[in-house]
C-alpha cells in the first residue's frame, strides 16, 4: 500500500492547519496516511555556523528520511504576516540543507487556511512560487478561507467548498 505523510507548517497545539490536514488525510482512500507534528521535530535555529560546528540535526536527517520513503505529501501551511511561520522555515531551511532536492518529486497536495478571508492565499503563493525549486510536484492545491465559519467538527462544513476540497484530494490521489 501507499504511504503519505501529512503536516501542518505550526507548532500550535491548537493549530487549525492541524486540523484541516488531518481532514484531509481522512478522505485520502488509496493510501496510508501519516500525520506528523512538528513539535516532534524540534530544530535549533538554522544558521550556517551551527551547521559548520554540529552539522545536521537528527531531526532534519529524520524528517528527509520520511519524505524520501513516502509516496506523497500532504501539506498545510500557517500564515503568519502572510508568509511561513517560524517554525516551518525553520525546518524548511534545515531540510533544504540537508538534501537540496527536499521534497524528492513526491506528489504534493499543498492546503493552508486561516481565520481571514484570504484563506492563507498569501503563503500559499509563495510556496506554489519556492517549493518546485526544491522538487515539489504539486499536483493539487486549496485555500480555506475563514476557517471558523468553514470547518467544523473535523471537516469543510460549507458544501459547496467541500466538494472542491474532495475533487483535490483525489486529483492528488491520481498521482499516488
Amino acid at each position: 500500500m501507499k504511504h503519505v505523510i501529512a503536516f501542518a507548517g505550526s507548532n500550535s497545539k491548537q493549530s487549525i492547519n492541524k486540523q484541516f490536514v488531518s481532514y484531509a488525510s481522512s478522505l485520502v482512500e488509496k493510501a496510508e496516511v501519516t500525520v506528523l507534528d512538528l513539535n516532534d521535530f524540534e530544530l535549533p535555529l538554522y544558521s550556517v555556523d551551527h551547521e559548520s560546528e554540529h552539522g545536521f540535526p537528527e531531526h532534519a536527517n529524520r524528517m528527509i528520511d520520511l519524505i524520501k520513503n513516502s509516496d506523497g505529501l500532504l501539506i498545510s501551511l500557517a500564515e503568519h504576516n502572510g508568509a511561513y511561520t517560524t517554525v516551518f522555515k525553520n525546518m524548511f531551511d534545515w531540510l533544504s540543507r540537508v538534501e537540496a532536492k527536499t521534497f524528492q518529486s513526491k506528489p504534493m497536495f499543498l492546503m493552508a487556511t486561516s481565520p481571514g478571508a484570504r484563506g492563507g492565499q498569501s503563503v500559499l503563493d509563495m510556496a506554489k512560487d519556492r517549493f518546485p525549486r526544491h522538487d515539489a510536484s504539486i499536483v493539487a492545491f486549496f485555500s480555506l478561507p475563514s476557517f471558523y465559519d468553514n470547518f467544523a467538527e473535523g471537516r469543510i462544513k460549507n458544501s459547496e467548498l467541500n466538494a472542491l476540497f474532495i475533487k483535490e484530494v483525489k486529483a492528488f490521489e491520481a498521482f499516488l
